[in-house]
């Protein structure tokens, strides 16, 4: 039985409000994952067939699960011979694996094959087929531009698994309690505690509590980058790098910043889920890893003045040589107000929150605003301070 588990603090969605992701409803074959506004992702228990697909397009792995992990399933297959993959052997669909598990299985193995012998009677062929299918093309065109000869193929063999690798369907509860024995009471009695849950017909409401707020802060990999970044080690460096276009690749990206519009507000880095955006002590300048991006696009749907930038291409250098790039790099000063650093953008000596002050001190003074107001306003601070 593999009930699905979503974890908040894996949730983009977690890290803004402002997040228009919802990919894991878009893959959802029946429709039991919903996203209300500035919410978290909810869904019923006993709805759910445990496809896994929202664990495969989930770009910050909030979704797992109970019995089955794709982390695991990756170093067990890849220290295999076995070079297939079927929904009725060993996954239970073959999108529960992302883009980067199929580009990584295929560094590593000799031969992968994908069995869509199924998918085409498969009850929940809309829109997992397709996604599939999106994801085998995805990982063969990231392979071809890394210069690798290996391919994801894929067969419609239509193989079934034999006797002592037949599961019951979670809902044949008549099969599951033939299965009862004193040698797996635990196991059962696991089983049957998560079929009770499952049957519950209400939807799992998710909230951020001090935990996952912890988590949130670690900025950590999602476990595929992870397995990504040990498959590329292996693989010889292409003699020459090639670039794709921004919009074929789907679990990475290269940025830029309009420095023109950008306020160093601070809260690209501070939301972003990786730490693929960052920035130094005095937090002056945003640097960019291009690897540790997941194009979760926070960053993009939180960013006030729009000033975080998709680049068109993307260099497939990044994946044999990361890079930290420098974005963007700004002016501090203290303010001759309050004495506290800020950025400069323009030359302005005042930080914005003293220019507000002063803003509002000449309203009440009466002050009509003119280009002498600031001088205007010093003037006066220096005969009280004189007083």
């Amino acid at each position: 039985m593999n009930r699905l588990i979503f974890e908040p603090a894996g949730c983009v969605r977690t890290v803004t409000k402002f997040s228009d992701c919802k990919k894991c409803v878009e893959a959802c074959p029946v429709d039991t994952i919903s996203i209300a506004e500035n919410s978290l992702p909810t869904f019923v228990p006993s709805v759910c067939v445990e496809c896994g697909g929202c664990m495969g397009v989930c770009p910050s792995e909030a979704f797992s699960l109970e019995d089955f992990s794709a982390t695991e399933f990756f170093f067990q297959f890849a220290g295999s011979k076995e070079s297939l993959i079927s929904c009725r052997l060993n996954v239970p669909c073959i999108m529960a694996l992302s883009t980067e598990h199929l580009i990584s299985l295929a560094l590593v193995k000799d031969e992968l094959v994908l069995d869509i012998g199924h998918c085409g009677e498969c009850p929940y062929k809309e829109p997992l087929y397709e996604l599939i299918k999106g994801s085998l093309s995805e990982a063969n065109y990231v392979l071809e531009a890394c210069g690798s000869q290996k391919r994801v193929v894929a067969k419609e063999l239509g193989v079934e698994a034999d006797e002592s690798g037949n599961k019951a369907e979670p809902s044949d509860r008549r099969a599951f309690l033939k299965a009862l024995s004193l040698k797996g009471a635990a196991e059962a009695k696991r089983e049957f505690e998560a079929m009770v849950e499952k049957s519950d017909d209400a939807q799992k409401i998710h909230e951020v509590d001090i935990a996952a707020l912890a988590k949130i802060r670690k900025k950590e990999l999602p476990d595929k980058r992870k397995i990504l970044f040990t498959a590329l080690k292996r693989t010889p460096k292409p003699p020459i790098y090639h670039t794709v276009a921004e919009e074929d690749i789907s679990f990475v990206s290269q940025k830029y910043i309009d420095k023109d519009s950008c306020t160093n507000c601070q809260m690209c880095y501070r939301i972003c889920p990786t730490g693929a955006l960052s920035s130094d002590t005095n937090m002056s300048r945003i640097y960019f890893d291009a690897m540790l991006c997941v194009k979760c696009r926070a960053c993009h749907d939180t960013c006030e003045p729009d000033a975080i930038k998709m680049q068109p291409v993307f260099e497939m250098k990044e994946f044999f040589e990361p890079t930290q790039r420098l974005l963007a790099s700004f002016t501090l000063l203290r303010c001759d107000e309050c004495g506290l650093p800020f950025t400069s953008l323009r030359g302005e000596r005042v930080c914005p929150r003293c220019f507000v002050e002063e803003q509002e001190a000449f309203e009440l003074w009466g002050i009509e605003e003119d280009g002498n107001k600031t001088a205007i306003f010093k003037d006066f601070k220096k005969e009280d301070e004189g007083r």
